[in-house]
């Protein structure tokens, strides 16, 4: 049964929203729980959209290339942000992280 679980995983797709604040878009995007943040800046890419010295933001947390979508509880119609300054975008996390936008602690 566990092994059906994996498998069906594969299957599995997420439709989020990726937001560009700095023009006012906002792009879905289908993705897979697997799928990494590297995976998500290639489809946008094929998609027209570069990315290159751009960061992913999910729930104030700035997104590491290799967390994966399941890794970081995003969910079917969730809306990551995608900003070129992770400065200009700094305000406080709400939740439980100790972490704010473009900050990480040692914690």
């Amino acid at each position: 049964m566990d092994k059906l679980r994996r498998l069906s995983v594969q299957w599995v797709r997420y439709e989020i929203l990726v937001h560009f604040p700095e023009d006012g878009r906002m792009l879905p995007v289908s993705v897979r729980p697997t799928d990494t943040m590297k995976d998500l800046r290639v489809h946008l890419v094929k998609l027209g959209v570069t990315s290159w010295k751009k960061y992913f933001f999910y729930n104030g947390v700035q997104l590491g290339e290799h967390e994966t979508i399941k890794s970081v509880n995003i969910k079917d119609g969730s809306v990551i942000l995608l900003v070129s300054n992770a400065r200009k975008h700094m305000v406080p996390c709400l939740g439980n992280s100790s972490r704010t936008l473009g900050q990480e602690t040692g914690v």
